[in-house]
């Protein structure tokens, strides 16, 4: 895995278990890679035995370009979080959406189709999250962002069902999704208005340390079911697993192994991998 800042990454640990698991003699390593070293690092791949590559920030939209082909939702996004060998080419792939939308059908038993969503924020994970929707059926995904061209551009990869809207539109939404930072802790400030929020909706912020964001506190008492976004890391990640070894992924072992790293650390870390 590259990426920078990388220390607070979960992946070696979901990773590692899985393999361990499965009896697979793997190592899941984290190389801590500056920005606009993505180059490199690639290299290192082509001549280095390593089966495949997970890619954090700040590298995803350099690995996209450093690649030799990439999957449409790669291409897509502009966004590679996974690398993988097929045959003697390397290929990038974007496994955020899908990994969103597993969490809600197979944790949550939600099923995004027909329904109203709201995403809040315009960076990549917001990109992914819109599309991932649309994608599975949604009915609407309602994209606010508070700068109008990143809202606009999330928007529009949500196609016919995308549109810019307002935070005031969260108590129409079923789905209300947090893909920004505001609110990662416990307390302090909110990306919307709770009192707009009630019963029969799910709120999902993608924020996973704390367990309990502000957000999930707020949206909890307002009666809405809200969760964290571990499952989607879970998620994306057992993507990648079975693009590397081609075995189906041990999702209950990644997600014990992610809960107990989880549970020894303190509160407070950021959006990724």
């Amino acid at each position: 895995m590259i990426g920078r800042p990388i220390d607070h990454s979960l992946s070696p640990v979901m990773h590692n278990a899985a393999f361990e698991a499965l009896g697979l003699r793997w190592k899941y390593l984290a190389l801590s890679v500056p920005h606009g070293h993505a180059a490199d690092a690639i290299e290192v791949m082509r001549t280095v035995p390593f089966a495949g590559m997970s890619v954090t920030m700040p590298h995803k939209t350099a690995v996209a370009a450093l690649v030799d082909s990439c999957t449409p939702i790669a291409t897509t996004l502009d966004a590679v979080n996974c690398v993988w060998w097929r045959g003697e080419e390397l290929v990038g792939d974007n496994t955020d959406g899908v990994g969103f939308v597993d969490a809600l059908r197979q944790d949550e038993g939600y099923d995004p189709a027909g329904r109203a969503s709201v995403v809040l924020g315009g960076g990549g994970a917001a990109r992914a999250v819109a599309r991932a929707l649309a994608d599975a059926g949604a009915r609407e995904v309602v994209v606010v962002n508070r700068t109008a061209s990143r809202a606009q551009a999330t928007a529009a990869l949500a196609g016919s069902v995308g549109r810019v809207g307002g935070a005031e539109e969260v108590g129409d939404a079923d789905l209300i999704v947090n893909a920004t930072s505001i609110g990662m802790g416990t307390e302090g400030d909110l990306p919307l208005d709770a009192a707009r929020l009630g019963s029969g909706q799910l709120v999902v912020d993608l924020i996973y340390e704390p367990a309990t964001t502000a957000l999930v506190a707020a949206a909890r008492a307002r009666g809405a079911v809200a969760v964290n976004g571990l499952g989607m890391l879970i998620h994306q990640a057992a993507h990648a697993f079975r693009h590397w070894t081609g075995e189906d992924p041990p999702v209950e072992v990644m997600s014990a192994a992610a809960t107990a790293e989880l549970a020894g650390r303190g509160a407070g870390g950021p959006i990724g991998p």
